[in-house]
């Protein structure tokens, strides 16, 4: 009998998967093992098992996909994560069960798909015996001990569209725009996707803000002939001695969402100027181009496809070119690195 190894997408959705899911067929082929899916996240773990085999010609042409073939829940018996640092403990009955199914199936190993709320549910299978693959996933870029997850570039791509096209509207129209992104507890999207499309000012979860100081710096703007001011606000960004904004509690985590109108409103009344806020909601990117965007995407592909060892290495792709938000984050670090230099170099001597 073939060694048999499954595979499930677990959480939100984001570019890659399918290219994931390929990925690790074309390794599983290279070494003689047979592949199987499960549906719907963890939930198809459940007996009596809802899973499907994947191979060579069932995964042709899913790269250009967005999505994943398998289906993914952020629901259901196996959420392991309430909010930022908090871990809930998957029932253990729940996890025998699990087991159960995989033992019947004869399944070697798991690789599992998804961001830290799915590789919570991991470490707890690997802790009752589970052998337990983790595939970084999430736009957010918030696992630990993780250069970074596939998704997250897209993400960033999309916010620096997004402010390429606000800065005329900004200045054209003498306003501040302010850009709520995505990224939960973590500012990576908003700092990285900011200083990719020239924001004038960053505002992330781990530096609370104070509202005197973003009015100081627009008015600043302002007196040196700067009209408009482009503002980027993480969802999980929160005040000095404020509170995150919270919409609701779904499945056991509340959702954040809304202090780019909070911000707004406070800057329109520090300052007087006209300002107005958009959520920027399309992060996840459905189509081929933006998959093509997330080099970390193609790099697990890669890994997978060539050095079948090796699923989920980051090692990048040859001949890989850099993105343009890439480009242009590198080229300000490279900036300020040289005016550092020069402003700590001694002058010379008469």
């Amino acid at each position: 009998m073939k060694t048999r190894i499954g595979i499930l997408t677990s959480g939100g959705d984001c570019p890659g998967l399918n290219a994931v899911l390929r990925g690790v067929v074309l390794a599983g082929e290279k070494l003689g093992w047979e592949i199987i899916g499960f549906r719907d996240g963890f939930e198809g773990l459940l007996p009596p098992g809802d899973y499907v085999v994947l191979d060579r010609k069932s995964t042709e042409g899913i790269m250009a996909l967005g999505g994943t073939i398998i289906g993914t829940t952020n629901r259901g018996h196996f959420i392991a994560k309430v909010g930022a640092g908090d871990r809930a403990v998957v029932a253990s009955e729940v996890i025998a069960r699990a087991k159960k199914v995989l033992d019947e199936l004869h399944v070697k190993a798991l690789v599992i798909v998804g961001g830290d709320g799915s590789m919570t549910t991991a470490m707890q299978m690997q802790e009752a015996g589970i052998n337990c693959i983790g595939v970084p996933k999430t736009i957010d870029n918030d696992i630990e001990a993780t250069a970074m997850t596939f998704g997250f570039d897209s993400a960033v791509a999309e916010v620096m569209d997004a402010l390429d096209r606000l800065h005329t509207t900004a200045t054209s129209h003498k306003r501040v725009m302010v850009v709520e992104v995505m990224g939960r507890h973590a500012g990576w999207i908003a700092l990285h996707g900011g200083i990719a499309g020239g924001a004038d000012i960053i505002l992330i979860p781990e530096i609370p803000f104070d509202y005197d100081k973003i009015a100081q710096a627009i008015k600043k703007r302002e007196s040196a002939g700067r009209l408009g001011s482009l503002v980027v606000v993480a969802e999980g960004a929160r005040p000095k001695d404020g509170q995150q904004i919270k919409r609701d509690i779904e499945g056991g985590e509340f959702r954040l969402g809304g202090i780019g109108d909070v911000v707004a409103h406070e800057i329109s009344e520090r300052t007087g100027k006209e300002t107005r806020s958009c959520v920027l909601l399309r992060m996840k990117s459905r189509s081929e181009r933006e998959r093509k965007r997330d080099p970390a995407c193609s790099d697990i592909c890669n890994a997978a496809a060539h050095r079948p060892p090796s699923i989920g290495s980051s090692a990048h792709a040859s001949g890989s070119k850099p993105s343009s938000w890439r480009t242009k984050v590198t080229l300000v670090r490279w900036l300020a690195i040289r005016i550092t230099k020069c402003a700590m170099s001694p002058l010379p001597t008469p």
